[in-house]
């Protein structure tokens, strides 16, 4: 099992580490999101003042009323932007680029001590209020051994990620979502899943079995951010943001414009990237209703999922700097993307 943090000290994954990380934050407020199936606790952190909205409605009922500001009048006030890591406790890439994303707003240097004015400054100018979960699924993080996927192969990957059938078999993907909660079923519990066996991106979001759910979807209300980034790991693929299903247009209209601008970015930096095209044509809508999904519904966030190259051993590895440095990509194009947009283009 390679150990990624021996020969890259930047990459902390970790929840000792995280939370050693979290107890020195001056510049935020840290806050307990809440305590998981397993019982550990689920932090999150705040940077900047959250506006008061002006909330005279849920979200759908001001869909209904065709009138976005009776859930968040947002015009010319600062926009709230979230991060989730780690809803699978096997993607660590997310996790590691935020504790240096931590790192850099409070002592203005990465963990690799260096400074980073693309993402700093973008943040600055941007002034918004930045909501981060480092470890959302906190139970399968402490399940999974290894501190990233870099350099294991894919059966490692399927191990760790989805667990092994109670014969000894990978679960593999996307068979381990046969059944669920798989807990019972699981011969060794794959960090995809809390302590009880749920998968959080397809819990029963209209009748939540994870308390972990509940808390997050009450969050993503709280703060009415403009946009949810789901910070995934994708095997080896080239960085990309996936779009929603069950979502208006002009919220992947929006989610596109800002996957090229994150890779304008990454093509500057001589990082691979790819941007996913709408969908043309007449299509037809997958059945999966999943995390990403629900969060819009429930704050009318653009809400995706960034599937990160995790470095297996396989074609199309990048490094621990290259994965770095995507995830830095991606925050400054997060922090200085103008999302006014979102309620102009609303009906």
């Amino acid at each position: 099992m390679f150990n990624t943090k021996e020969k890259y000290p930047f990459w902390v994954t970790g929840i000792e580490d995280i939370e050693k990380i979290l107890a020195c934050v001056k510049k935020g407020e840290v806050k307990e999101l809440c305590t998981s199936a397993g019982g550990r606790s689920v932090k999150y952190v705040t940077y900047g003042k959250k506006e008061n909205y002006n909330r005279r409605a849920n979200y759908s009922s001001a869909c209904g009323a065709h009138d976005l500001s009776c859930y968040a009048d947002k015009k010319g006030k600062r926009h709230t932007l979230m991060l989730i890591g780690a809803t699978h406790g096997q993607e660590t890439e997310g996790v590691a680029g935020i504790a240096n994303l931590i790192s850099l707003i409070e002592t203005g240097r990465d963990l690799r001590g260096i400074a980073v004015p693309s993402v700093t400054e973008s943040l600055k100018t941007s002034d918004c209020r930045l909501v981060i979960v480092p470890i959302y699924n906190i139970d399968g993080r402490a399940r999974c051994a290894p501190d990233s996927m870099i350099g294991e192969p894919m059966e490692s990957l399927r191990h760790y990620g989805q667990g092994n059938w109670r014969d000894g078999t990978l679960c593999g993907w996307p068979g381990c979502k046969k059944v669920h909660p798989i807990k019972e079923s699981a011969g060794f519990l794959g960090a995809y899943f809390n302590d009880s066996g749920v998968n959080l991106m397809h819990d029963n979001f209209f009748a939540p079995m994870a308390r972990e759910t509940v808390a997050l979807m009450k969050l993503c209300d709280q703060e009415a951010p403009s946009c949810v980034i789901g910070l995934h790991g994708g095997g080896n693929t080239t960085n990309e943001l996936l779009q929603p299903d069950y979502v208006p247009a002009y919220i992947n209209r929006e989610l596109l414009a800002l996957a090229e601008e994150i890779a304008e970015k990454q093509t500057a930096l001589g990082l691979k990237s790819r941007v996913r095209p709408l969908p043309t044509g007449e299509c037809v809508t997958p059945p999966s209703f999943n995390l990403t999904s629900a969060i819009h519904h429930v704050c009318g966030a653009v809400s995706c999922t960034y599937e990160s190259n995790e470095g297996l051993a396989e074609n199309n590895a990048f490094t621990p700097e290259e994965i770095l440095l995507h995830h830095y990509c991606l925050f400054s194009g997060m922090f200085s993307h103008d999302w006014n947009n979102i309620t102009e283009n609303f009906y």
